[in-house]
């Protein structure tokens, strides 16, 4: 079967997964449909923080939430995406775009949002709508405070009142940018406290999804922020979450996965929805027959190692590792085996130089920082925290080994 004649893959690597294809994760969409849009509905305000590491499916998450709530709970949801952002001007900016963008779910309200916000709207293009910048920026100081910011949601909610909306569902997605910056901590605070105080508060869920990382950034900008929002950790997906989400997945394109080839793809994915989207996705096209077998899964895994290693390990680690001597240490450990998610400190040190020895622990402890490695159960163990990386790790010390 050649690739023309294959339908759309069911994957979506680098994007958030599609409602129809959302699995697990059902014990935190309960707790905040229940905390959170349950309140919200009878004029309580909430807030969340969704932490969990990179790829571990936060953004799908906040997309599956907003299918949810704004079909059985009435919020509106406005989902702002604050990529790139780095002051308050920005995120205005990102706020504004995301409200005129929002309302896909029912068209009357994205027709009323449209009209309301006209003078921002700019050229219909291919791909969607632009904004005014130059309107934009003109009246974007009385909306960069946090009260600018409160008076014109509850303005959103006022103009969709007569369509049955009973409140908001705010997402402030991708603060990798913006989370260290101490004004947009006091942003944050100052539009939870402030809604609090008022007479009436705007009944809307706020929701910030990031690292925990980032979230320490914030609460040390603003200790507060700590007691503000209710911590939700996302952790990896369990091996019959992984397991349905795969058959789920090639059935719905007509494809079967054999039970030792479906090991293997959730045994590299680990619990990571990114990985699995990218691992699924090269079985999809390397695969010939729509059978899923164990020579597919391997080529798949190989190509989503490379591909892996391309896009964030070379970025997050190798970049960040100027030392000769650190990338050295790397390609022994490497060398170990890509199966290997854990190694003695001092089983690798006897296989260093003298000069390489003297650097091993500040090398370990930058890959702890650069979260590559963590500590393991016993003394001197450290264990990789993704296979896909240790797997790339084994792949540039093999290529490396053939080139000398």
């Amino acid at each position: 079967m050649d690739e023309s004649s294959k339908d759309k893959s069911p994957f979506y690597p680098g994007q958030p997964v599609p409602v129809e294809l959302f699995t697990g994760r059902q014990e935190v969409v309960e707790r905040i449909l229940t905390r959170g849009a349950g309140q919200v509905v009878q004029g309580k305000p909430m807030s969340f923080f969704i932490q969990g590491e990179y790829g571990i499916g936060k953004s799908s998450l906040a997309s599956y939430l907003q299918n949810i709530v704004e079909k059985e709970y009435s919020l509106h949801s406005i989902y702002v995406s604050l990529s790139g952002v780095h002051d308050l001007q920005g995120v205005s900016e990102a706020i504004l775009q995301a409200t005129v963008r929002s309302g896909a779910f029912d068209p009357r309200i994205s027709e009323k949002i449209n009209r309301w916000l006209s003078r921002y709207i700019g050229k219909q293009q291919l791909f969607g709508l632009t904004l005014n910048l130059e309107a934009l920026k003109k009246d974007n100081p009385s909306i960069t405070s946090y009260l600018g910011i409160l008076d014109f949601l509850r303005e959103t909610l006022m103009k969709m009142g007569d369509l049955g909306t009973k409140g908001l569902f705010l997402i402030f997605d991708e603060i990798n940018g913006i989370a260290s910056q101490p004004e947009f901590a006091s942003f944050l605070k100052g539009l939870v406290d402030q809604n609090a105080l008022s007479k009436k508060p705007l009944p809307i869920l706020l929701m910030l999804c990031g690292t925990e990382d980032r979230r320490a950034e914030l609460i040390k900008s603003s200790e507060p922020l700590g007691r503000i929002f209710d911590v939700i950790t996302i952790s990896p997906l369990k091996e019959n979450e992984m397991e349905n989400f795969f058959n789920k997945a090639f059935h719905s394109v007509h494809m079967t996965v054999e039970k030792e080839a479906l090991s293997t793809l959730t045994y590299y994915s680990a619990g990571f929805p990114k990985i699995m989207h990218l691992v699924g996705d090269m079985a999809y096209w390397i695969d010939k027959d729509r059978i899923i077998d164990m020579k597919d899964t391997r080529d798949a895994v190989i190509a989503a190692a490379e591909d892996f290693g391309k896009k964030y390990v070379n970025a997050q680690i190798y970049d960040a590792l100027k030392s000769e001597d650190y990338r050295s240490i790397l390609a022994k450990i490497g060398k170990e085996g890509p199966d290997r998610l854990s190694f003695k400190k001092s089983d690798i040190g006897s296989l260093l130089t003298e000069q390489e020895k003297n650097k091993f622990h500040n090398f370990l402890q930058k890959m702890k920082r650069l979260n590559v490695l963590h500590s393991g159960n016993e003394r001197g163990e450290y264990v990789f925290n993704l296979r896909m990386v240790r797997l790339y790790i084994w792949l540039q010390a093999t290529i490396e080994s053939k080139g000398r």
